[in-house]
């Protein structure tokens, strides 16, 4: 069962529902009953959101009928193995963090986002969970994503890298520098840094970088690929000999577009927590939806969180002391 938020899409409620439909997995849906009509699967009659321009944390403890406090609270009590919500961001990390808590040892949790390239689909973390990351933090982003590539997506060791400014061993902040340091003797993939130019190319299959530096780098990564698409659609229109081009290559152009789309990824996902939770992107509509409920249902059935603390633990990340609140960054 995958506890399903339905409010906050731009799409609304009712396409929500319906990506849980499409999905074919067992949903439980938090929403207002009286705009998802009769779907199938549970319906919880939960109107009540969070707006994206509250407090999160402060919003989240205030409002505990909110649609997504209720669903987080379903997957907590284990009324679900999962949660999927394509509302606002910062709530659903608030409301996930503060009610299924961090991985023993974990120091907080990270926001990947799978980039769906030509090479395949790269994981990028943190994407904006947390605005600044300390050494151990990103090292412990390393393992997180590793885990994820291989436990949910099959890729045999994954191959990891650290975005900086250069790829010499000194270049980037101390962070960067000393995580580094770290990284190359412990067990993973571990290639060294990379640089902004790397990113779309799939040198790597796990980039690593504080949320401030993932959130700009995901979104510069979203607008340009729109501003090309577009570019190429106006160039096609710009005359009828290159109309007629456009018809030739109109089949190769759609399968490039749909390896590219990113409601075929299904969102990010949090990683570091006790059970699985996936963040859809709020203009998803039902297939985007339908793919992050199925992306929620794989990591729960690969054990995907008992399978990254293990290898948190044999890589040595783990901090000792057990984890703290939300509030309690480590």
């Amino acid at each position: 069962m995958v506890a399903l938020d339905a409010n906050g899409a731009d799409a609304g409620p009712k396409a929500v529902a319906e990506g849980a439909r499409r999905s074919g997995v067992r949903s439980l849906i938090f929403g207002p009953r009286s705009e998802i009509g009769s779907v199938d699967g549970e319906v919880v009659d939960a109107p009540v959101s969070i707006p994206g321009d509250q407090e999160p944390v402060r919003a989240v403890r205030r409002t505990p009928d909110a649609s997504i406090v209720r669903a987080t609270a379903a997957v907590a009590q284990g009324r679900a193995d999962a949660l999927v919500s394509a509302g606002a961001t910062g709530p659903t990390l608030a409301a996930a963090t503060l009610a299924l808590k961090r991985i023993r040892g974990v120091h907080r949790p990270a926001l990947a986002a799978l980039l769906p390239l030509p090479s395949g689909p790269v994981l990028l973390l943190d994407a904006g969970a947390s605005v600044e990351a300390r050494p151990e933090h990103l090292v412990q982003f390393a393992y997180l994503g590793a885990a994820f590539m291989e436990i949910v997506h099959g890729v045999e060791r994954p191959r990891v890298g650290l975005l900086s400014v250069g790829e010499e061993a000194g270049k980037g902040t101390p962070a960067v520098v000393e995580a580094r340091a770290r990284l190359e003797d412990g067990p993973l993939a571990f290639v060294g840094n990379i640089e902004g130019f790397d990113v779309p190319t799939g040198v790597v299959d796990v980039i690593v970088t504080d949320g401030f530096t993932g959130n700009v780098t995901l979104k510069v990564l979203e607008g340009t690929s729109r501003v090309v698409d577009r570019a190429v659609r106006d160039a096609v229109r710009s005359s009828l000999l290159s109309a007629a081009g456009g018809l030739l290559v109109r089949g190769a152009l759609g399968r490039v577009r749909a390896r590219l789309d990113p409601e075929g990824i299904g969102g990010a996902i949090l990683l570091g927590l006790r059970r699985p939770v996936v963040v859809a992107h709020g203009s998803f509509g039902p297939e985007g939806i339908a793919s992050a409920v199925r992306m929620a249902r794989r990591a729960a059935d690969e054990r995907m969180v008992e399978r990254t603390s293990e290898a948190l633990a044999a890589g040595g990340a783990l901090r000792s002391a057990p984890a703290g609140s939300f509030a309690d960054d480590g």
